[in-house]
Order: structure tokens, then C-alpha cells, then sequence
């Protein structure tokens, strides 16, 4: 499996410790920092087994199984089965790019938002 090593223009995305964006992403989608590192693998090393990635984030299977659905959710990873020349088949995962997945998320968000704002119109509305 090659690695691509072309930087993709926004490859910060879930980058870093930002406290705010951490919270954001975790309270909208989900999101914790385990979630954003197994993105961050897989920006790095598309076409992604969960063996691969359990391998290069030093994680149980299961947690990377885990993580990959929720990104998956989200619509920040695909899955793809391929089938072996043994038989059988493994699921290869592949990050969202970069650009498109920092545009799904900031509609995601937006309607989380707009959610809130329409809840918080109808605080008081209710009598006790």
C-alpha cells in the first residue's frame, strides 16, 4: 500500500488540540480525539484495513473499528470491500478529502446550530 505524501490543501483539518473545536466536533458528530487521529491515518494512508490502521495508531482493532464508524457516520470515511485472492474479502477504508469533508462539517454544523437556535426559541413556551 503506497502512501501519499502530496500535502492535500486543508490537510489540518481535525488537526492540533484547538479545545473549541474538539468540543464543537465532539458535542455535533461525535467526534472525540480518538476519532480525529484514525481520520488523520487515513489521510495519510488511504485504501486502510483496520489491521493497518490498528498497526499505525498502536490502538485495539475494535476501538479502530469504532472510531472508523463513527467517521463513517459522519461521512468523513468510506468503506470498500475487496476481495482476496485466497477468498474472502477485507473492507479498505479511505478518508474524506480534506476540502470536502471541512464543507460537510461545516453543514453539519450549521444545522446542529439551527437546531439549537429553534430550541432555545421555544424555551419558555412550555407551562409547567
Amino acid at each position: 500500500m503506497a502512501v501519499d505524501s502530496a500535502p492535500d490543501r486543508g490537510s489540518d483539518l481535525l488537526d492540533g488540540d484547538e479545545s473549541e473545536l474538539n468540543e464543537a466536533l465532539a458535542c455535533a458528530f461525535g467526534i472525540r480525539a480518538h476519532d480525529r487521529r484514525t481520520y488523520r491515518a487515513l489521510v495519510r494512508v488511504p485504501d486502510s484495513t483496520v489491521a493497518d490502521l490498528a498497526d499505525e495508531l498502536d490502538r485495539d482493532r475494535s476501538n479502530v473499528n469504532r472510531s472508523l464508524s463513527t467517521l463513517r457516520e459522519a461521512g468523513l470515511a468510506t468503506r470498500r470491500r475487496r476481495l482476496l485472492d485466497g477468498g474472502g474479502h477485507v473492507f479498505e477504508y479511505t478518508a474524506t478529502p480534506p476540502a470536502a469533508a471541512r464543507e460537510l462539517l461545516h453543514e453539519a454544523f450549521d444545522a446542529w446550530v439551527a437546531g439549537v437556535r429553534d430550541r432555545i426559541d421555544e424555551f419558555g413556551d412550555e407551562r409547567a
